[in-house]
């Protein structure tokens, strides 16, 4: 019987029977069926990933394994999502969520959620914050400490950037600082979007969330040290947020009617900034370091300025719009078909009298 079974599978067999006859084949005693080798547990290797993930979140386990919950953070300044791109002076009117829903998770953060911060829940001694930031920093680098480390990590191919977008520095960006801090004296950031048109704002908030210091700048590009005194194994408690909130109803931006002007003086003004051709086009996700500049040596000829947005996308448009306000300083008058339109005001009036006295 087995000799015919062997000499009848050399003959050529349409598929389904050749099925059958492999069926019969395992069927054999002499012939048993191939068993796979069990494959071995993988449960630990769980375990110890969500072990590694608690420490790395700033939880500190206990004796057990388990993060101590809520997590305590020293660090002197009320948690935000967005530190640069935010004001805290600017009040909302409503919020799009519930405040009562932390981005930190229920119960993992000693400190209330407000509906845009988490406000430090003791006092804070300033004195010695900067002591203890001097202390990190140690001495000043000097120019050969500096240059080595400026050729080391501010090539475009470096393995230590951080990319800063449209959020500016946001809170989950310091731990990913500290975290390149661990292996690297410096690391490299680059800066695109909108928080661009103010690197001042950047770099101080960099510096002040962060305790590093700034030693390279370069247009968009930053290199930020960590200090002499820098402990990896002492780095402070950053809890991460787990989503990004809903940013808050604020008070509407443009008016009907403009300040200082009538209806048909600001309707004039809007045809008059539409009609004009734009001081410059901006790029979506570009770098914008020189637009207040641009802006401003406008205003010493023309009253109403228009800057072409287009694919730049409306929130960044009113986010661009806000920054000029304040630096310029000027006034937003419209915001249409992605292009923002922008008024001098009586702000550049008043510094060409003074200049005059």
């Amino acid at each position: 019987m087995r000799n015919h079974l062997f000499c009848f599978s050399r003959r050529r067999l349409p598929l389904y029977h050749r099925r059958l006859f492999s069926y019969s084949v395992h069927d054999d005693l002499y012939d048993p069926p191939f068993s796979l080798s069990p494959k071995p547990p993988k449960a630990k290797k769980k375990e110890e990933k969500k072990k590694n993930n608690n420490v790395d979140n700033g939880a500190v386990p206990n004796i057990n394994g388990a993060p101590n919950l809520p997590i305590k953070s020293d660090l002197p300044f009320d948690f935000r999502y967005s530190y640069s791109e935010t004001d805290p002076s600017i009040r909302p009117i409503s919020f799009r969520e519930s405040p009562k829903f932390s981005p930190f998770g229920p119960g993992r953060l000693d400190r209330k959620w407000t509906g845009t911060s988490a406000p430090v829940q003791q006092e804070l001694d300033r004195k010695r914050d900067e002591e203890e930031r001097n202390r990190v920093l140690g001495a000043p680098l000097n120019e050969e400490e500096v240059a080595e480390l400026v050729e080391r990590y501010r090539h475009s191919d470096c393995a230590r950037q951080i990319n800063l977008g449209k959020g500016g520095v946001t809170h989950n960006m310091l731990d990913d600082i500290h975290n390149h801090w661990k292996k690297a004296e410096a690391v490299r950031i680059k800066c695109l979007g909108v928080p661009t048109i103010d690197m001042d704002n950047v770099c101080f908030h960099l510096e002040d969330k962060s305790g590093g210091e700034i030693i390279y700048r370069n247009i968009n590009i930053l290199l930020l040290y960590r200090g002499r005194n820098y402990d990896p194994k002492n780095r402070p408690a950053i809890p991460l947020m787990l989503w990004k909130p809903y940013p808050p109803i604020y008070p509407r931006l443009v008016k009907n009617v403009i300040d200082g002007l009538t209806y048909q003086e600001t309707k004039e003004m809007r045809n008059k900034g539409l009609n004009s051709h734009p001081v410059m086009k901006l790029t979506r996700n570009g770098v914008y370091v020189n637009v207040v500049e641009r802006v401003r040596e406008a205003f010493l000829t023309e009253e109403v300025v228009k800057l072409d947005c287009t694919h730049v996308g409306t929130s960044d448009c009113k986010r661009i719009g806000v920054k000029l306000r304040d630096l310029v300083p000027c006034i937003p008058i419209l915001f249409k078909d992605e292009q923002i339109i922008l008024w001098r005001g009586n702000f550049n009036q008043e510094q060409s009298l003074d200049s005059q006295c």
